[in-house]
């Protein structure tokens, strides 16, 4: 079996044929858009690898015409140019992967012989919808995101969307739309957490008239106005006990009722949920349901925070200068050196924290072009332990008051269940880390062995069980 490669770089090239070859493949190797037309139409090959970026052109663009005559051949596209717009274009072609440089040689080699393995065959490539991408950013971290958003567009699974605050959580969410195949919908976004408790079920699957006090006309909830697009429902982590029971039925059944209703409406809508939460020990804790995590978890996106992408932190910067601008705030620039200071930065509310100082920035700065003297004097100044121990502590007083707003527990019994309610995911975290060994949790834990397998016993759990899934 040959492949075709198309690579302008002798270096790469020379290492992907190396990695091919050794995977069994015969490897035939061009530079030009041109050279693999012509190539292309004198034989036939199992796989074609191929750059972006080619010195007679952009590989991509050329692609549709490629799948058009050779359906059954699997493309990879490797590409330089690590934005999403290119994923996406990637994508929009039928490829079979997309690789951004620098890429796993090994990974690559893997996928070529899998991808000829599966004969795979795609659909015509649709017109690429690349301008106005709402994300920024060529690192790593990134490339992980895009090629997961890629994976989404041509489906409705629902998405999970995890990260922390001000990390981008519904830009991504508004990239699954814009780019998906219910871009020409409405994309409807709900903070659950900004909703009181007991009006979230009419925000989300409305009301009818006279349903409750107040109640004086039917409304249409977030569900039904999504219909056709897609329903954002943000900070999910937060949503009360009886709203999650009310949205794993919806998911379940693929229908609402609207409150005090009767008749069920048939949904057409797709799911993108978002939390800043870590929900398992939420689950634990009995404050988040279970099955409506897997209902919701289908396809998970980690978002990364900013101090895991500095390499973004200097394009962001500049990014948000230039919205800055055309928002009608002074026009400024950064030089090399005020880019690599921002960088170094910890900024812990992420990209929020960056955008809202680079508009600071704007406005304040005597210069056009802003060094790293005029800079440094209105950095924030980074505590990054402080901010980390805020940031847990308000995760726990949150778990602890939702837990509390659930459990209800009854007036003198309070500690004794909150206690127990602790101690039991406590318990079944240092279990699973240490393997079910009772002696090294115990250690861990700082109390005797005897002690722990008394608790263990009390609550129900079975260090086996553990040890089991080690």
């Amino acid at each position: 079996m040959s492949v075709l490669l198309v690579e302008d770089d002798a270096s790469i090239a020379l290492v992907i044929t190396a990695a091919l070859e050794a995977e069994g493949f015969g490897v035939t190797h061009c530079e030009t858009i041109a050279e693999r037309d012509r190539l292309l139409s004198e034989r036939s090959f199992a796989a074609l690898v191929t750059d972006v970026m080619l010195p007679d052109g952009d590989g991509i663009d050329t692609l549709a015409t490629v799948h058009s005559r050779f359906a059954k051949m699997p493309i990879v596209i490797l590409s330089a140019q690590n934005t999403l717009d290119t994923a996406v274009r990637a994508t929009d072609t039928g490829a079979f992967e997309y690789f951004p440089k620098p890429f796993d040689i090994d990974e690559l080699a893997r996928t070529v012989r899998q991808a000829v393995g599966a004969n795979a065959s795609a659909a015509e490539a649709e017109e690429p919808a690349g301008e106005g991408l709402p994300l920024v950013g060529r690192s790593a971290a990134m490339q992980s995101v895009y090629r997961m958003i890629t994976r989404v567009l041509r489906n409705d699974l629902t998405v999970l969307i995890l990260g922390e605050s001000g990390t981008g959580k519904e830009l991504v969410a508004e990239a699954i739309h814009q780019l998906g195949h219910r871009r020409t919908g409405p994309f409807v976004a709900v903070n659950t957490a900004a909703i009181p408790a007991e009006l979230i079920e009419s925000e989300l699957f409305g009301h009818e008239k006279g349903a409750f006090t107040g109640a004086v006309a039917r409304n249409i909830g977030k569900f039904e106005q999504a219909a056709g697009g897609t329903l954002f429902l943000d900070e999910i982590g937060d949503m009360p006990m009886q709203a999650q029971t009310r949205l794993l039925r919806a998911l379940q059944s693929g229908t609402i009722r609207r409150v005090g209703g009767r008749d069920e409406v048939r949904l057409d809508t797709r799911i993108v949920a978002a939390t800043n939460k870590d929900l398992e020990p939420l689950i634990a804790a009995g404050l988040f349901r279970e099955d409506l995590y897997y209902r919701l978890n289908v396809v998970p996106i980690n978002m990364p925070p900013l101090r895991e992408r500095r390499d973004d932190i200097e394009a962001l910067a500049r990014h948000f200068l230039q919205l800055a601008a055309a928002e009608g705030l002074p026009r400024r620039q950064l030089t090399a050196q005020a880019g690599a200071l921002l960088s170094r930065q910890s900024w812990r509310g992420n990209v929020r924290e960056l955008k809202n100082f680079i508009f600071r920035l704007a406005l304040l700065a005597r210069e056009e072009m802003i060094d790293a003297d005029a800079l440094a004097p209105l950095l924030p100044i980074d505590q990054p332990g402080d901010a980390a121990a805020g940031e847990q502590g308000a995760d726990l007083d949150a778990a602890v008051r939702h837990w509390l707003a659930a459990a209800q527990p009854a007036s003198g019994a309070i500690y004794e269940t909150a206690l127990a309610a602790f101690e039991r995911p406590l318990f079944a975290t240092i279990l699973r880390e240490t393997g079910g060994n009772q002696l090294r949790a115990a250690q861990a834990l700082g109390i005797n062995r005897n002690t722990l397998r008394k608790r263990l016993g009390d609550l129900g759990l079975d260090p086996e069980h553990f040890a089991r899934r080690i």
